[in-house]
C-alpha cells in the first residue's frame, strides 16, 4: 500500500459514473492512476441526479471497485455538478479603501467581492463558486491582484456560478446513501476545462466544448479568466435516440450502430454499400452509410448553433484566437475538428486530459480528471493558509514569552 498521498474523485455522468484514484508524481505535475472504474450510470437524466438511492448504489460499487484496484481505501473525495439548471451570471461591487494611507489588503479584497455579491436571487436557486476575473484601482482596469496598491476607490467584477437547490440536495443524498463523504462540487465544464486547456489559450480567448451522453457544457475563457459557461441538454445519447426512430431500431442496437459506424455520421461515406445488422431478436436490417448521417448531423447542427448563439450573447463568434477545445466522449466522433471549423469559423483541436497516465489519449475522462486538478489546488490553498495560520499562531506565542518569568 503506497504512503504517498492519493486523492480521489467521482464523475456523475447521465451515460457512466466514474470513479479514480490518483497519486502525484515526483514531477509535482503529472499524476498516476492508481485505480479506477466505471459503470452504467442509472438515476441521472440531463446530467441531474433523479433518483439519489440508485446512484448513490453505483456511486459506492465504481468507488468500491476503484478501491480494490488501487488496494487502499478512501474517505472522501471530489465530484462534479452539472445539468441545464446551473446558471452563470457577471455582478460588480464598489468599495472605498478602509486604511488612512490607502494601501489595498486582503480584507478590501474580501469586502469589494462580498459587495459584488449582494445581487438577488429566487429561494430556489444557490450559489456554488464565485470567481474574482479583475479589479479597478481608481478607474485603472485590468487589476489581476490589487493587495498592496495604493488607491481611494476599489471595484471587482466577479462570476457567480450556481444551480437549482433541489438537485444540489439529490446529490448530497445520494452521497450520504453511498456512505462517503465528498469535499467539495466542482461545476462539470470548469473541470473539463482544467484538464484540457493551456494558460496560452486561456489568455488569447478560448472555449471548451464537452460533449457527454445527455448533456453539453460549455466554458469560454478570456484573458485567462473565466467569461461564461453554460450547459445544453444535447448529448450523445440524442444521437442514439434519432439512430433508433430513424432506422426503427431498439436503443441498444441504436448505440452499437452509433458507435460501430460513427465514422458516417459527420463523414460524406460515397458509395452504395449496405450495412446490415442482426437485431438481437434475430431479424435483420440493413441501411446505407449515408442514411446514418442524413439522420445524425442535423443534431450536431442543432448542438453548435445553440453554442454560436451564446457566443453571440457575449459578442465572441467567430472571435476566440484559442479556438475550440472538444472533449468528453463525444469527442471520439471522427471528423468532429473539420466539422466544428466549418460551423463555428474557429479553430478547432480535441481536448485530453494532460498529465494522467495512462487516461492522455481518453477524452472521455477530461472532466473527472479535472475535478482531480480542482481538488489539489483547494488543497494546496488549505495547506498555504494552514502553514500562514501556524506561523502567525507562533509569532504570537514569541511575542507572548516575552512576558513569561
Amino acid at each position: 500500500m503506497s504512503k504517498t498521498p492519493t486523492i480521489a474523485a467521482v464523475d456523475i455522468g447521465t451515460g457512466t459514473i466514474k470513479a479514480i484514484i490518483v497519486q502525484r508524481q515526483p514531477d509535482e505535475t503529472s499524476f498516476r492512476v492508481l485505480g479506477r472504474s466505471q459503470n452504467v450510470s442509472t438515476g441521472v437524466r440531463k446530467g441531474v441526479v433523479s433518483d439519489p438511492e440508485k446512484v448513490g448504489k453505483i456511486i459506492r460499487v465504481t468507488i468500491a471497485e476503484a478501491e480494490k484496484e488501487a488496494g487502499q481505501e478512501i474517505d472522501e473525495v471530489y465530484t462534479n455538478i452539472n445539468g441545464v439548471h446551473l446558471f452563470c451570471l457577471s455582478s460588480r461591487g464598489i468599495i472605498s479603501v478602509s486604511r488612512a494611507d490607502q494601501e489595498i489588503s486582503e480584507a478590501d479584497v474580501e469586502r469589494v467581492v462580498d459587495a459584488a455579491k449582494t445581487f438577488s436571487l429566487p429561494q430556489n436557486k444557490k450559489i456554488i463558486e464565485i470567481i474574482a476575473r479583475e479589479f479597478t484601482v481608481d478607474k485603472q482596469k485590468g487589476i489581476k491582484n490589487p493587495i498592496g496598491l495604493h488607491g481611494v476607490r476599489l471595484e471587482a467584477e466577479i462570476v457567480a456560478m450556481g444551480g437549482f437547490v433541489s438537485y444540489l440536495k439529490n446529490l448530497d443524498q445520494a452521497f450520504e446513501r453511498a456512505d462517503i463523504e465528498f469535499d467539495e462540487r466542482i461545476i462539470n465544464p470548469l473541470a473539463s476545462a482544467r484538464a484540457v486547456l493551456t494558460n496560452q489559450e486561456k489568455e488569447v480567448g478560448v472555449m471548451v466544448v464537452d460533449i457527454g451522453a445527455g448533456t453539453t457544457g460549455v466554458s469560454v475563457y478570456e484573458e485567462g479568466d473565466l467569461l461564461h459557461t453554460f450547459v445544453l441538454p444535447i448529448g450523445t445519447n440524442n444521437l442514439r435516440n434519432d439512430i433508433a426512430v430513424g432506422l426503427k431500431v431498439d436503443p441498444e442496437t441504436a448505440e452499437f450502430i452509433k458507435n460501430k459506424f460513427s465514422d458516417s455520421i459527420l463523414e460524406n461515406k460515397k458509395g452504395t454499400k449496405v450495412e446490415k445488422i442482426k437485431l438481437t431478436s434475430g431479424e435483420e436490417i440493413s441501411f446505407k452509410r449515408s442514411e446514418l448521417r442524413k439522420i445524425a448531423e442535423p443534431r450536431m447542427e442543432e448542438l453548435f448553433s445553440e453554442i454560436e448563439k451564446e457566443l453571440k450573447k457575449i459578442s465572441r463568434e467567430k472571435a476566440l484566437p484559442g479556438g475550440v477545445v472538444v472533449t468528453g466522449g463525444g469527442a471520439k466522433i471522427p471528423n468532429i475538428k473539420v466539422f466544428v471549423r466549418e460551423k463555428l469559423g474557429l479553430y478547432c483541436r480535441v481536448g485530453y486530459p494532460r498529465r494522467f497516465f495512462p487516461l492522455e489519449e481518453d477524452p472521455s475522462f477530461s472532466a473527472l480528471c479535472g475535478i482531480i486538478l480542482y481538488g489539489t489546488d483547494l488543497e494546496e490553498v488549505s495547506k498555504k493558509n494552514k502553514v500562514d495560520f501556524n506561523s502567525f499562531f507562533s509569532k504570537i506565542k514569541k511575542m507572548l514569552q516575552v512576558f513569561i518569568p
